[in-house]
């Protein structure tokens, strides 16, 4: 018998939040020196680069108010939901505007849906959260963020191969711990897959350290923006599995027009995130 209350967890539809803060453009050179780029491109008024929006709007909670996973307590904002794993599964995004740097914004979020469903690898709950940010009184950015709660991975299972075109564009990025160190700082994501490898190992079931599922999405997201030399006008991604510590990521471009199709593989030749992109 399902311990999933799906009808308890939709009453969590329609709570909303709100926060403001000021894209700081030393929080921002900081991104820069975390991804390998000089932060002289990144002056007061430059417009914010593609899903850096991540790394504003922290919310710091003291530790009692955190679940096992690092993570805040669930039941707050987000919905209790019986699952031990919770991962970023992927979302998409609007870009209505640029966000210049170093000017005050305003962040909208409301539970948009939730979803109970069974996978090959147990029950699934998705959570989808919609997050409206503004600039002047006017929304620059529209997203809808999917949060998934699982069962832990089943060692050395395997998501089905998927089938990608011939790259136009590719480049390669090796996170390090350092990388996935300075990423949660900067996010101020407690989550503790990113850094406690015996937590990965002994209680989510991972190999290893998991690259984050945002730091993905916005590699991807650059790369759009910088193969095409053309501003993002919407970008939609998805986790298909995770990557580890120690995998060298081959980011993708198929570009065509006004459209692109990317995604980010891994040694192994498995695809870790798919996205598609257009452009203004």
């Amino acid at each position: 018998m399902s311990r999933i209350d799906i009808a308890h967890l939709k009453q969590w539809v329609g709570k909303e939040i709100s926060d403001v803060d000021t894209l700081s453009v030393r929080h921002a050179h900081l991104m820069a020196a975390t991804l390998g780029m000089a932060p002289a491109g990144l002056p007061e008024g430059a417009p914010l680069p593609p899903l850096w929006h991540w790394i504003y709007f922290l919310n710091g909670l003291p530790s009692s108010e955190l679940g096992r996973d690092g993570h805040p307590a669930r039941g707050g904002f987000l919905p209790p939901v019986p699952l031990p794993n919770r991962m970023w599964a992927g979302g998409q995004l609007h870009f209505h505007a640029p966000l210049p740097l170093g000017a005050p914004v305003v962040k909208r979020s409301r539970i948009a849906s939730i979803e109970h469903k069974r996978g090959r690898s147990g029950e699934l709950v998705f959570v989808t959260v919609l997050h409206e940010v503004l600039h002047e009184g006017r929304v620059a950015i529209t997203e809808h963020h999917d949060i998934v709660y699982k069962e832990p991975t089943p060692a050395g299972s395997r998501s089905d191969a998927q089938e990608m075109p011939a790259a136009h564009h590719s480049m390669r990025f090796l996170p390090t711990s350092t990388t996935l160190f300075r990423y949660s700082a900067l996010t101020f994501n407690g989550h503790r897959i990113h850094y406690d490898v015996d937590y990965c190992r002994d209680v989510e079931g991972y190999g290893n350290l998991v690259i984050h599922g945002p730091l993905h999405a916005t590699l991807l997201a650059m790369y759009a923006h910088e193969v095409t030399g053309k501003p993002l006008k919407t970008f939609r991604y998805r986790g298909v599995q995770p990557s580890l510590l120690g995998s060298e990521l081959t980011i993708n471009a198929d570009v065509h027009g006004s459209e692109a199709r990317l995604w980010s593989a891994l040694p192994d030749g498995g695809v870790s995130m798919q996205a598609a992109a257009t452009f203004i």
